[in-house]
């Protein structure tokens, strides 16, 4: 089984909550952004990511805006499921930003990123990567690789939301040019999807029949 959460924080406590436990061997779960394991680099840090990688499901996570990108760069692309990842740990990875992954016979668009108000301060010292924004060529990317799949996908997995949903709930963005917004609309303008699951705005709640928001709930991919 395929399972779909929201962001973790760096929370180790949520992986001891029964919707998580209760995974099994070959299952996975997807965190949508925000994994927060991966900040400081420590040997504490190392322990946690050890042992969430020898769990018997696989974790895999998109970036949000409180993952440090830096110390993701650090760990080499591999495949798996039939996209690029960053094995931290075992059965722990994280999905690279515009690949596609195939499981259990579903489609997954995987994009990771958001607008952080830390961002827009750009102070030195602050908790703000430039990374959290897309570049060109990874959105020229992302656009090829749906463009391999005729455009078709059955699910998208984010952190942020497209603009149109953020505007919908009345949360903008914190800037209403943010890259990731925009291009996270473009893709929901032109390809064809079952489901939309991010975690950004940290609610349980089904916006759209086909939009869903994701933080503390554990949902199976049906």
């Amino acid at each position: 089984m395929i399972y779909v959460t929201g962001d973790l924080h760096g929370e180790y406590s949520r992986f001891t909550k029964t919707e998580i436990k209760k995974l099994k061997k070959g299952d996975t779960l997807i965190v949508c952004g925000d994994f927060g394991f991966v900040w400081d680099g420590g040997s504490k840090e190392q322990k946690l990511l050890q042992k969430i990688g020898k769990k018997p499901f696989n974790t895999v996570f998109v970036t949000g805006c409180h993952d440090n990108y830096d110390l993701l760069k650090e760990y080499s692309e591999q495949e798996w499921c039939g996209g690029k990842v960053r094995v931290l740990s075992g059965r722990l990875m994280q999905l690279v930003r515009g690949e596609i992954y195939t499981l259990e016979g579903k489609t997954f668009f995987a994009f990771g990123g958001g607008e952080s108000s830390d961002g827009m301060l750009r102070e030195e010292n602050s908790l703000w990567w430039p990374e959290e924004q897309p570049t060109a060529e990874e959105e020229a990317q992302a656009l090829m690789r749906l463009k391999e799949q005729r455009d078709r996908v059955d699910y998208i997995v984010t952190h942020d939301a497209p603009i149109s949903i953020c505007e919908f709930l009345n949360i903008p963005p914190a800037d209403v040019n943010s890259r990731i917004n925009n291009f996270l609309e473009e893709v929901g303008k032109r390809v064809e999807f079952k489901h939309w699951f991010f975690g950004k705005l940290h609610q349980d709640k089904a916006i759209t029949s086909r939009h869903q928001a994701v933080y503390l709930k554990v949902i199976p991919v049906k």
